[in-house]
C-alpha cells in the first residue's frame, strides 16, 4: 500500500529534480550551490519554485541592467553578484509587474506575465534567501537585498463555497445540468469521477497535488479511510465521511473495468486517456463546475475547496487544533486563514445585538406626546 504511493512519490520528485538541474545548468554557480544546500531541508516543489524564481530574476539582469548583460549567466563568479545594488533590485520589483516570457528558442518575447504584490513578494524572498546563503557563507561581503522592503501584502477575504453553492456544484457533476452539449458528452462518460473527486475535496480538505497522488490499494472503504501523502513525503491515514465513501465505492466499481495504461494501473483518478489525471487537469475540472454552481466565484479552485472544508469543519467544531492537523498544517497560524474572516451569518448576528432607541419614542413630537398623556 505504501509502497506504491511512494514510487509515485518518487516519480515526481525525479522529474522536478531533473528540471531543476536544466534550470541551474544555465544559471551562476551559486544558485546550484544554494539549492543543494536546503534540498535537506525543503522538498523538490520548493526548490524547483525557487529555481525558476533565480532564473527569472537573473535573465532580468542580462537582459534589462546593461552592467550584467557582457557575461553569460552560468559565467558569473560571487563577484558579480556582490555587484547586484539596492537600484537593481527596485528595477526588478518594477520588471516583475509586466514581462514577457521567451520561448523555448529563447529568440521570440512569447506570452506577457503579469505579477502582483503577492507573487512579488514570493520571488523577491527568494532572492533574499539565495543572497542570505551567499553572506552567511562569506561569499559576499553584505546582503543589499535586506535593503529592498518587500511589498505590503492587503489581506483579501479568503474565497469559498456556501451550503448551496457545494450542492449545486455535486449535482452538476452527477448530472450535467447546465453544462454545454460539448461539455455533457464527456460528463456523461466521466459522471461517477467527476462525483468522487470533488466529494472527496470537499469532505476531507486534501491538497490537489494530494488527490492526484491518490492510489486504489490507498483507499479503505470498510474503514472510511485513505492514505495521503502530504507535502515533504510524510504519510498520514485520513478519514471521510460516509458520503463520499458512497461517492467514491461507486467510482470504484467503474474503475475496475478501466484499464489504464502502464504505470498508471494503481492510480485512483484517471484521465480519459487512462493515465493519471495531472493536478492541471483537476484544477479545470473543478473550474468548469464552479463556472456554473458559483458564477460571481470566478476564482474557485481545488484549493478553494480546500478552504471551504477548513471553514465549515472549524464552524462545526470549534477546534482550530482539529482542523491544522486535518489539513496537515505545520502552524495553527496558517490554518487561521481559513475561517478568520467573519462568516455572513455572524454578521448577520451583529445586527441583533446592537439595538438603537426606537425612532418613534425618542422624536420630540413621541415625548410631547407624553407629556400631554401625563
Amino acid at each position: 500500500m505504501a509502497e506504491a504511493s511512494t514510487s509515485y512519490r518518487e516519480q515526481v520528485d525525479a522529474k522536478r529534480i531533473l528540471q531543476i538541474r536544466e534550470i541551474t545548468r544555465e544559471l551562476p554557480q551559486a544558485c546550484g550551490d544554494f539549492l543543494r544546500n536546503i534540498a535537506v531541508t525543503t522538498g523538490t516543489f520548493t526548490r524547483l519554485a525557487y529555481a525558476i524564481d533565480m532564473r527569472t530574476f537573473f535573465h532580468f539582469l542580462q537582459t534589462e541592467r546593461y552592467a550584467f548583460a557582457q557575461k553569460p549567466l552560468y559565467a558569473m563568479t560571487d563577484e558579480d553578484l556582490a555587484r547586484v545594488t539596492q537600484s537593481d533590485l527596485t528595477a526588478y520589483i518594477e520588471y516583475l509587474t509586466y514581462y514577457l516570457k521567451e520561448d523555448e528558442d529563447g529568440e521570440n518575447p512569447g506570452k506577457a506575465l503579469v505579477n502582483h504584490d503577492l507573487a512579488i513578494k514570493r520571488k523577491l524572498c527568494s532572492i533574499r534567501s539565495f543572497y542570505e546563503f551567499l553572506f552567511k557563507n562569506q561569499r559576499i561581503p553584505a546582503n543589499v537585498t535586506t535593503l529592498v522592503p518587500l511589498p505590503k501584502i492587503h489581506e483579501k477575504p479568503i474565497l469559498r463555497l456556501t451550503q448551496q453553492e457545494m450542492t449545486r456544484m455535486l449535482a452538476q457533476a452527477e448530472t450535467g445540468e447546465g453544462l454545454t452539449k460539448h461539455q455533457q458528452h464527456y460528463q456523461k462518460l466521466t459522471a461517477k469521477r467527476d462525483y468522487a473527486l470533488l466529494s472527496l475535496f470537499l469532505g476531507t480538505g486534501i491538497r490537489v497535488s494530494e488527490c492526484v497522488g491518490i492510489n486504489i490499494s490507498d483507499v479503505n472503504l470498510e474503514d472510511n479511510a485513505f492514505l495521503v501523502t502530504r507535502k515533504g513525503g510524510n504519510q498520514v491515514v485520513l478519514y471521510f465521511p460516509p458520503e463520499v465513501a458512497t461517492a467514491l465505492a461507486d467510482y470504484m466499481e467503474e474503475r475496475k473495468l478501466v484499464e489504464a495504461l502502464p504505470g498508471h494501473e494503481d492510480a485512483l483518478f484517471l484521465s480519459m486517456q487512462k493515465r493519471r489525471m495531472t493536478q492541471r487537469a483537476v484544477q479545470l475540472l473543478v473550474k468548469k463546475y464552479a463556472a456554473i454552481a458559483a458564477p460571481l466565484k470566478p476564482r474557485i479552485s481545488p484549493h478553494k475547496l480546500r478552504s471551504t472544508f477548513a471553514t465549515n469543519l472549524y464552524n462545526a467544531t470549534g477546534d482550530i487544533y482539529l482542523v491544522a492537523d486535518v489539513l496537515g498544517h505545520s502552524s495553527v497560524d496558517t490554518t487561521r486563514k481559513h475561517y478568520a474572516d467573519m462568516t455572513d451569518a455572524r454578521r448577520r448576528m451583529a445586527a441583533d445585538y446592537v439595538k438603537l432607541p426606537d425612532r418613534e419614542a425618542g422624536s420630540p413630537s413621541a415625548a410631547d406626546d407624553a407629556q400631554e398623556d401625563g
